[in-house]
């Protein structure tokens, strides 16, 4: 039994090299859902608006999911340790990015929200990358 047993321990910041994961992908997201919610004040239009919806909701999604994935396989213990309001700045955000914010919202100012909470964890993304 012994000779299966692994002689080496290999541990991983990340599931991939690190250079994949960049808070951009959210933001990138999240301004398209701002514009979108401009667009539609912007229009009377009964099927623009419906369409501007669906899409709205579509990119929230993205974010959501873009902000999930650096909270799950990006940020480890080290990060939440030095960083304790991470934890409840990404459910902050990722709620921005839900029903409570981008995908139930039409105010452009929920969408800046959403870009401004971006923009914090952007900031402690690019400082651990640092270290």
């Amino acid at each position: 039994m012994r000779l299966f047993r692994s002689t080496i321990t290999a541990s991983a910041h990340c599931d991939l090299p690190c250079g994949v994961y960049d808070p951009a992908q959210a933001r990138i997201e999240a301004e398209s859902v701002k514009a979108i919610m401009e667009k539609y004040q912007g229009n009377e239009d009964p099927v623009f608006r419906t369409r501007a919806l669906i899409i709205k909701e579509q990119r929230s999604e993205l974010v959501k999911h873009h902000l999930w994935v650096l909270w799950t396989d990006y940020f480890k213990a080290p990060h939440f340790e030095k960083y304790p309001q991470l934890h409840e700045l990404f459910n902050t955000a990722t709620k921005a990015a839900g029903a409570a914010g981008g995908k139930g919202a039409v105010d452009p100012a929920e969408g800046q929200k959403l870009l401004d909470l971006i923009a914090e964890i952007d900031a402690i993304f690019w400082e651990t990358k640092k270290a």
